[in-house]
């Protein structure tokens, strides 16, 4: 909806507005510089300092406004006009009305740049006159045009650029401070989530549509207010688009790899010969790789999470074996995606989302997952002691995938059964501690890279230490 009205009034003030403006004139004054005649104050505008130029003063319009100069020595005042060629083709003005304590000059002319010489020194300015490129803004819309690189609204509106000069004749362009208020998402890391908050553009001028870049991320409509010389007259202008649907989309992801990636068959003891209770799984008896990179030990449990923006409807998780996934060997159509990678190799995966009609999508960072070749090494001693140091018998291992351990006593009598490498034996059978001595293992394995392990030896349990009450130690 429209609305034209001045800030503080109700808004069929206008006209009684100008009717008093018009019976009596403001006046503005600036530096040396005042304005007369007009129906409202200029907006002093202050340059940046390559320009030259002390002030540009934007009055609403020029007609039947007269510049004074303001100065004791009104004798000694000389004034040149110049236009787009800049100061050095300036022109005197000799039409002047001099009095004692000020020079005026009359009717001024607009879209003009003004030298005031006070003896040996030079002021200079340039005067807009606003009422050509006055800012009108009926409605707006969100347009068809919109892209992954910006959001286009298509407004019936004029805010045409408004053109000044330099003293050195180069064309620069007076921003009309135009708003555009909307809504956008950002990422907040500490959330680990996009979340939606209130963005601003400020617009100079446009023509028939306005682009915001970055485009929003989110559903959200566009309140377009303006420009800044009618906000300072209270004659603000605004209107609001419907909700848009966004075009582009963007993805933030991450990888979570299981500290204690086992098989299914997880502690699975065997029969009444098994002892749970001795199970200790923490994975700590894993041959290390680089435990910077993900991957490793086979088998690798790693979850890829992707977090998008509204405007996702289409996703992938790509999983290839070349980094460019020129081919790609998997697509998961899942958002969070949950991989137990068995077989030795290194292996590329990506996330892709795209808004509904495919035009536009964001790509995830890569993420490489190396599964190193297996390896199987046993120890053939351990003190079961209490002493929190070497009291499990456990291989050290990696990239296993299928994985059996028998322990024997010396007449072959089974004790314990293990399918779980990162597990291990206690020493104990039936939940009681055997003897100290010699017992043996047999294992059969098969690695991520397809080698199949069948080893067996011996196990030295040491002789286990207590300590009486007298703090000395006693051999059991």
């Amino acid at each position: 909806m429209l609305m034209i009205y001045p800030r503080k009034y109700h808004r069929t003030i206008p006209l009684m507005l100008l009717s008093i403006c018009s019976a009596a004139p403001s006046i503005f004054a600036a530096d040396n510089l005042q304005f007369t005649g007009g129906m409202l104050h200029p907006v002093v505008v202050t340059p940046e300092k390559s320009t030259g130029l002390d002030n540009i003063y934007v009055i609403y319009d020029t007609t039947g406004v007269d510049m004074e100069i303001l100065t004791a020595n009104s004798r000694d005042i000389k004034v040149y006009k110049y236009g787009n060629l800049g100061g050095a083709y300036a022109e005197q003005i000799t039409d002047l009305s001099i009095e004692s304590d000020r020079v005026i000059l009359h009717d001024i002319e607009g879209d003009k740049g003004y030298i005031i010489e006070d003896a040996d020194r030079r002021y200079y300015y340039w005067v807009v006159n606003y009422l050509p490129y006055r800012f009108q803004l009926r409605s707006a819309t969100p347009s068809d045009m919109s892209d992954c690189d910006a959001t286009v609204l298509d407004v019936d509106g004029f805010a045409p650029a408004i053109p000044y000069f330099t003293i050195n004749g180069q064309r620069m362009v007076l921003s009309r401070d135009i708003i555009v208020s909307y809504n956008t998402q950002v990422w907040d890391e500490n959330r680990m989530e996009w979340v939606e908050q209130p963005a601003e553009e400020d617009v100079a001028y446009f023509d028939a549509n306005i682009r915001i870049t970055p485009p929003a991320l989110c559903y959200t409509p566009f309140h377009i207010k303006g420009d800044r010389f009618l906000e300072e007259w209270n004659w603000a202008v605004e209107t609001e688009t419907i909700t848009a649907t966004p075009s582009a989309v963007s993805v933030m992801t991450e990888a979570i790899q299981d500290g204690n990636s086992v098989t299914s068959s997880d502690a699975a003891a065997d029969s009444s010969e098994s002892d749970n209770d001795s199970d200790d799984s923490d994975a700590s008896n894993v041959i290390k790789g680089d435990e910077s990179s993900l991957g490793g030990s086979a088998p690798a449990d790693i979850e890829f999470r992707a977090y998008v923006t509204q405007g996702v409807m289409h996703y992938e998780w790509q999983m290839s074996s070349d980094p460019e996934f020129e081919n790609v060997d998997y697509r998961f159509n899942e958002q969070n995606l949950q991989y137990t990678f068995l077989e030795e190799g290194t292996y590329y995966l990506r996330f892709i989302g795209s808004n509904s009609d495919g035009s536009c999508e964001a790509i995830g960072d890569t993420y490489t997952v190396a599964i190193g070749s297996s390896e199987l090494l046993c120890p053939n001693a351990f003190s079961p002691d209490g002493d929190g140091v070497n009291d499990i018998w456990k291989v050290s291992y990696r990239s296993l995938v299928e994985f059996d351990c028998w322990i024997f006593d010396r007449y072959g009598a089974q004790l314990y059964h293990f399918t779980d490498p990162s597990s291990g034996w206690d020493g104990k059978r039936g939940g009681k501690a055997v003897k100290p001595g010699v017992y043996y293992y047999v294992i059969t394995a098969v690695g991520a890279d397809g080698k199949k392990y069948k080893k067996s030896g011996d196990i030295n349990i040491l002789t286990r230490r207590s300590v009486d009450n007298g703090g000395s130690n006693m051999a059991e």
